[in-house]
């Protein structure tokens, strides 16, 4: 019954949080399959993968805790990805998807989440997210090279909507990108159909130089850019969160569909507001419905994964490109705030910052891990030092 009264706007709030995910996030993934030279068939997969992961998780969390628990995939741990291909193999992914899973759990079931996150400095943690977006910003506007109508006409849509309909900027960017695609006769659209997914098993392979540069990122990342700003928007909206619940919860979720390409899965933060505010329902304790019908709708999603594919697909590189930096610069501008607001640490901060967004690779090892050692050694050094003399002061 309690679906039926005042219940439309939730089902609304998830559908949108859902189109938002597909319309943004899921881009990277795209990219990242064409720089590690995935087949559609692989990338059908890994889209079913992270749609199911995304909805069980939430749909499950949503309904046994009555709060309105928004999940989806690491969209900074795709980013991570798309920067470590071709170099690392498929297998070594999925085992890299298995470790960062097996953590996060171990992370959910002891109550260590706050602990943790608190041992990071978030400055470091910020510039180190700014690093591996950084790239993807730029991308936009080097897209403009070889589509320059399309990028600007983007560009254009992102400027106008982020003024005057900020929550779905997103939304309209991809569909201005498509719409202008479409007029100059660059898509591929009349191979366009109804595809069911067809998830591809990938056997697991661990490498050490892999976990340090691609797992441990990939849960640093996880934690203070996705648990941590995901459980902030539902505290703000007055809900109390059970983190072990919800880490756990999604711990696991990524735990069983690694194999399947599908990357970890985490708390969303950005479409999570969608769905924690008044216009998802008037009654905050009935907003539970808009996580239920989030991942309804991710389901809905990952069942078609394969027409998701095609859609993609259809479309220019250029305009993929273009919609991926476009899509995270909000992403890129709340982690540089982060980054220069703790007056003390802003030297490891941008230290991090650099060297991340660098691609360096030393001895195997990815840019992301020693942007993290380099940040966290001078963090060690001299930021401790300065807080003091701050605080003398």
């Amino acid at each position: 019954m309690e679906f039926k009264q005042g219940s439309l706007t939730a089902w609304v709030a998830g559908f949108l949080a859902v189109l938002i995910s597909y319309a943004g996030p899921l881009v990277i993934f795209i990219q990242a399959a064409q720089a590690g030279h995935i087949s559609n068939a692989e990338l059908t997969s890994w889209i079913w993968a992270i749609s199911i992961g995304a909805g069980v998780s939430g749909l499950l969390l949503s309904w046994w805790l009555k709060l309105p628990v928004i999940t989806a995939w690491s969209a900074p741990g795709t980013a991570l990805l798309l920067s470590l291909f071709p170099d690392i193999s498929m297998p070594e992914v999925v085992g890299a998807y298995l470790t960062a899973a097996v953590i996060v759990i171990a992370i959910g079931v002891t109550g260590y989440f706050e602990k943790i996150v608190a041992f990071i400095p978030r400055g470091i943690a910020a510039a180190m997210m700014a690093g591996i977006l950084f790239q993807f910003g730029v991308q936009a506007f080097r897209a403009s090279v070889d589509m320059p109508i399309v990028v600007f006409a983007m560009l254009a849509a992102y400027l106008v909507s982020k003024r005057l309909w900020p929550r779905y900027a997103i939304v309209i960017v991809a569909l201005t990108g498509f719409a202008v695609a479409f007029a100059m006769g660059t898509t591929h659209l009349q191979a366009l159909g109804l595809e069911l997914a067809r998830p591809v098993f990938v056997a697991p392979q661990f490498n050490i130089g892999v976990f340090l540069s691609f797992s441990v990122p990939l849960v640093l990342v996880s934690l203070t850019g996705q648990y941590l700003p995901g459980m902030a928007v539902l505290q703000l909206a007055g809900y109390r969160v059970p983190s072990r619940a919800v880490v756990t919860g999604t711990g696991l979720a990524s735990l069983l569909t690694a194999c399947f390409g599908g990357i970890s899965i985490v708390l969303a933060a950005i479409t999570a507001a969608l769905c924690t505010g008044r216009d998802a329902h008037a009654d905050p304790a009935k907003r539970y419905i808009a996580g239920i019908a989030n991942g309804v709708f991710y389901l809905v999603g990952g069942a078609f994964a394969g027409t998701i594919v095609q859609v993609f697909t259809a479309f220019p590189s250029a305009l993929i490109a273009a919609l991926a930096g476009l899509a995270l610069i909000g992403a890129i501008v709340s982690n540089i705030r982060i980054l220069v607001s703790e007056d003390a640490y802003v030297e490891p901060s941008v230290i991090t910052f650099l060297a991340t967004a660098s691609g360096m690779t030393l001895f195997g090892l990815g840019a992301a891990f020693w942007g993290v050692v380099f940040g966290m050694a001078s963090y060690w050094l001299f930021g401790k030092p300065k807080v003091a003399q701050s605080k003398e002061r």
